[in-house]
């Protein structure tokens, strides 16, 4: 069975259009949508700002149903991304920037996210998608190495 519906085939072109329908189905609460991003793998995972790791599309589907039955929408934006591209494989590390309404105006959150890309059947899918959080310090980015390593 193919999750492959209309618009994502169209935007499928490149791992780009696949990022772009990703964020653009966290912002509108889509999760049919968004899970036609992801590849039809066994292996796929995601892992959430401080969570662990999901494997499969159950998983993923469960987790991301979970997040979007507290407002129904993410509201998040790829604010700068790095891409290393190949033929078949693309990784983009990613730097997300999530707005949150509150009572004392709009407020901003940041994520360090990095999505893998294959290019299967289907045109290009989402296989990995790792979610750190993130500060307002991490838009500036570092060009030499931490003084701290894991």
């Amino acid at each position: 069975m193919s999750r492959t519906p209309a618009k994502l085939q169209a935007a499928a072109g490149s791992p780009d259009d696949v990022e772009a329908a990703f964020y653009d189905c966290l912002r509108s609460g889509d999760l049919d949508k968004l899970m036609d991003c992801w590849a039809d793998e066994d292996d796929i995972a995601c892992v959430h700002p401080g969570g662990a790791r999901l494997l499969g599309a159950p998983a993923i589907r469960a987790a991301f149903e979970s997040l979007f039955s507290n407002g129904g929408n993410i509201p998040v934006s790829a604010v700068q991304i790095r891409r290393v591209d190949c033929v078949s494989s693309a990784v983009h590390h990613v730097l997300e920037r999530i707005d949150l309404q509150t009572p004392q105006g709009l407020a901003q959150g940041y994520v360090i996210a990095t999505n893998v890309y294959h290019k299967t059947a289907q045109g290009w899918r989402l296989v990995v998608h790792h979610a750190s959080p993130g500060t307002s310090a991490g838009a500036q980015e570092m060009g030499e190495a931490p003084k701290v390593l894991h």
